[in-house]
């Protein structure tokens, strides 16, 4: 036996050669999972893993070499029998305990083989599975992040008995379809043991819904699988004639050795900043105000406008997005309509470019909304561009809520988009776009011949990318949200290149506040979009528990704020004054949950975001109890000072107990929210 030793510092990542088999030390799984039509499974299952070509991979050379600040492993494999060859390629960034894998199959032998599955990196021995809980999150409109923990057995039963071969032939199975990359089920999970804290958690970086990540047991212990498009789940094939390649979506899994998921959580945050397209806004942290939540709500008009345009700038944005809207005319219905997106001339009888000069007045910068990927079914845009450039199963255009999808691979659909873009960044001057995309058109697009449509949708979820890199090549300084119906692509693939996510479409600002706590797990917090959206009827305690949602992350300021009334209005400027005193922290500072991943339902809510010296707390009341009892210990056995930053006349009272790292905390009568700075005494600011 011969061992391969990778890694760095934070990470040992050991391959064992035994009969020129390659395995993860301690793990009998091999390194990567492929099925085709002509060599199925070992042990019939609904698992990716026990495949016959993963079985009979064996190894033929590797490599390891260093780019810039992270380490790369290659390991190439081959199956004489199929004519199967591929290449694994682990990355790690030095210092941060993650691997990112993706793998390239190719095919060496003298006929077509039809892929079926390919898996992005196979992970075995992770956990007795008596002492494991498996973590995922459910993720729906208006309901986002919502992590949820139970046991492996729970799923994963034990069947001693006398079958002699008691191996499963199923798992717990997450998997994601169409184009929304987090409908129904965020592209992550995670492993945890209960006993030693030891914590792996995952995610797939895809823009699209074809993907699968799978945890079950193995030998007894647990093993993870994760994989971009597969047949069994989305009727994914790809044919390789002799000579042809496919290259897997990459995945990263992020590993702690104690500290629970909040340190694996941490790992990942850190992760996902080396690993995106650098940007300025990614440290200025600019706040935004969007005229759409629980304000306009998609029709803008220049009267309507201008109080709201003023009223923003007096309060701190730095960003003025008009919403939904702008390119209809007034009482037009404009939803099967768009896609030419040209300025309403009813709406904006000066035109639009007064208001985004007025904005500019105002010393902001102005920002427009825009879903590129749909044109409506009574838009002439449909009958101008060539069928190819449309979605299509058999020959047919696909069509979703009186819409059709653009298919990104084609130039016409990439010329349009660049278009519509160089026009509204050039001409009308306008430095945030909002990318939006509210349909979503089933399995995919069949429009080349042979290919399936996941197939189809994958060449487009990778010509999205490459579009939206060029969009970002040619106007560097343009800020651009991810959106999807709130947070139905919320993904490391888009996240990775876009500056901003849209984390809800939440309108009750209760319901906001778990959301605004998980999304550290699926985006960084510097990314993460969170809308305050104050009402002229709220309490004074209802304005503050809005703002204080949106402080550890982005600020998308929103809400009828030019009818506040003065104490009301004063809350939001304090807010403001407050964020842009911390948010040169926040790029830096990484996630941790005092109270557990928030629950839907949880009465008290809180998240931490962490420097080396600087701990905010937000905490939010929505019942319960009006004391609660924090957990930080990463300031174990420190003399903390606790400073009260927002609002500063809360009536809530906190007391630190540096023997247990607990912070009791009291608040008054929900809703209430409270932002607090802990620093160590001899930091304290």
């Amino acid at each position: 036996m011969n061992t391969i030793h990778w890694g760095h510092g934070a990470l040992a990542w050991d391959l064992e050669i035994t009969d020129d088999a390659v395995r993860r030390a301690g793990s009998s799984l091999p390194l990567v999972e492929v099925m085709t039509a002509g060599h199925g499974s070992i042990w019939s299952s609904d698992n990716l893993v026990g495949t016959a070509i993963g079985e009979r991979l064996r190894y033929r050379a590797h490599r390891s070499s260093s780019e810039e600040d992270w380490k790369v492993l290659v390991v190439e494999l081959c199956d004489e029998v199929s004519g199967v060859a591929v290449e694994v390629t682990y990355r790690s960034p030095e210092g941060i305990p993650v691997v990112r894998c993706e793998v390239l199959v190719r095919n060496e032998g003298d006929a077509p083989l039809r892929l079926e599955s390919v898996t992005s990196l196979v992970e075995g021995q992770l956990a007795a599975v008596d002492a494991a809980d498996v973590l995922w999150a459910e993720n729906d409109w208006l309901a986002e992040c919502r992590w949820r923990r139970e046991p492996v057995r729970l799923t994963t039963a034990d069947r001693d008995g006398r079958h002699r071969a008691a191996r499963p032939k199923a798992a717990f199975a997450v998997t994601g379809r169409g184009v929304w990359s987090s409908c129904g089920r965020l592209p992550m999970g995670g492993l945890t043991d209960r006993v030693t804290g030891r914590t792996w958690v995952w995610q797939i970086e895809h823009n699209g819904g074809g993907w699968r990540w799978e945890c079950g047991e193995h030998d007894g212990a647990g093993y993870v699988a994760l994989s971009g498009p597969e047949d069994r789940a989305h009727g994914w094939s790809r044919v390789l004639v002799p000579g042809d390649e496919f290259r897997t979506v990459p995945v990263a899994l992020a590993f702690t050795e104690d500290g629970g998921p909040d340190a694996a959580f941490a790992a990942l945050t850190r992760y996902r900043r080396v690993t995106r397209r650098p940007h300025p806004d990614h440290e200025r942290l600019p706040v935004v105000f969007n005229d759409y939540m629980n304000c306009l709500m998609g029709d803008p008009t220049t009267a309507k406008l201008l109080p709201l345009i003023d009223a923003a700038a007096g309060a701190g944005a730095e960003y003025f997005v008009i919403d939904a809207g702008w390119y209809a005319e007034e009482g037009e219905s404009w939803w099967d309509t768009v896609g030419a997106w040209r300025p309403s001339r009813t709406r904006f009888p000066g035109g639009l470019q007064d208001v985004l000069d007025h904005i500019r007045d105002r010393g902001v910068v102005p920002g427009l909304w825009l879903e590129p990927e749909v044109v409506g079914v009574r838009s002439p845009v449909a009958g101008i561009l060539p069928e190819e450039a449309f979605f299509r199963r058999d020959g047919v255009r696909v069509t979703d809520s009186a819409r059709y999808h653009l298919d990104l691979r084609h130039p016409a659909a990439r010329a349009h988009l660049d278009e519509v873009v160089d026009r509204l960044a050039g001409e009308h001057g306008v430095g945030y776009l909002k990318l939006d995309h509210n349909i979503n058109p089933g399995s995919g697009t069949s429009s080349r011949a042979g290919e399936t449509p996941a197939d189809g949708l994958l060449g487009h979820n990778r010509a999205h990318l490459d579009w939206l890199d060029g969009v970002l090549d040619r106007h560097p300084h343009l800020v651009l949200e991810n959106c999807a119906s709130g947070g139905m692509r919320m993904d490391h693939a888009l996240l990775s290149r876009l500056q901003l996510q849209s984390t809800s479409d939440q309108q009750n600002l209760g319901r906001y506040a778990p959301i605004a706590a998980s999304a550290p797990t699926a985006v960084t917090p510097e990314q993460g979009a969170v809308w305050a959206y104050p009402q002229p009827e709220d309490s004074l305690d209802e304005v503050a528990f809005t703002m204080a949602s949106a402080l550890l992350g982005r600020v998308h300021l929103s809400g009828r704020i030019a009818e506040l009334r003065p104490a009301a209005l004063a809350l939001v400027h304090e807010a403001l004054a407050v964020y842009k005193d911390i948010r040169a922290d926040l790029p830096r500072a990484v996630p941790a949950w005092p109270l557990g991943l928030p629950g839907w339902d949880d009465p008290w809510t809180a998240l931490a975001l962490s420097t080396a010296t600087t701990t905010y707390l937000t905490v939010w009341r929505r019942g319960g109890e009006d004391t609660a009892a924090l957990t930080l210990p990463h300031l174990s056995d420190v003399d903390v000072v606790v400073d009260r930053l927002y609002p500063a006349a809360s009536r809530s009272a906190a007391r630190w107990c540096p023997e247990t790292a607990e912070l009791a905390l009291t608040l008054p009568a929900p809703p209430s929210a409270v932002l607090y700075r802990l620093t160590s005494r001899g930091a304290a600011r």
